[in-house]
């Protein structure tokens, strides 16, 4: 097992975007919208959390090749009645891609989107049937030569 070698590779323009979802009753949104979440608010927490994922990566996923982060762009967002949306776009000069920094930081933004507001999505067993964080993907990779 190794971290595949990029030394013969050039430095060059890399850009990354990810994004995904999290599912939550109607009441939990309006709370967020409102901003009566007791820990916080969850959109700008989440933010923050993306921005320290993307930085951490290396440290999270064993392969991962440790880059020098020009710019990390989270943003978290309302997108339905019942779904927040976190997005996140990460750009270096390096000679691997960045990938895997914007999935890490969408994720971690979900994540915490999800701590932040579980003790209202329970239903009246204590499970949690409406939230799911869901589709996490790339959406856009980009690489300047």
């Amino acid at each position: 097992m190794a971290m595949v070698d990029v030394s013969g590779k050039a430095k060059v323009f890399r850009e990354a975007t990810a994004t995904g979802k999290i599912r939550l009753k109607p009441e939990t949104v309006n709370l967020i919208r409102e901003e009566k979440i007791a820990k916080g608010n969850p959109l700008y927490t989440a933010k923050i959390a993306g921005v320290l994922a993307a930085k951490k990566t290396s440290e999270l996923v064993p392969l991962c090749h440790p880059l020098p982060l020009t710019s990390v762009k989270v943003e978290a967002k309302i997108v339905e009645k019942t779904a927040v949306e976190v997005t996140a776009t990460v750009k270096t000069k390096a000679q691997t891609g960045v990938e895997m920094e914007a999935l890490a930081a969408a994720s971690a933004g979900l994540l915490t989107i999800w701590d932040m507001v579980k003790q209202y999505e329970k239903d009246a067993t204590g499970q949690y049937p409406n939230t799911a964080i869901e589709n996490i993907h790339v959406v856009r990779k980009l690489k300047q030569v």
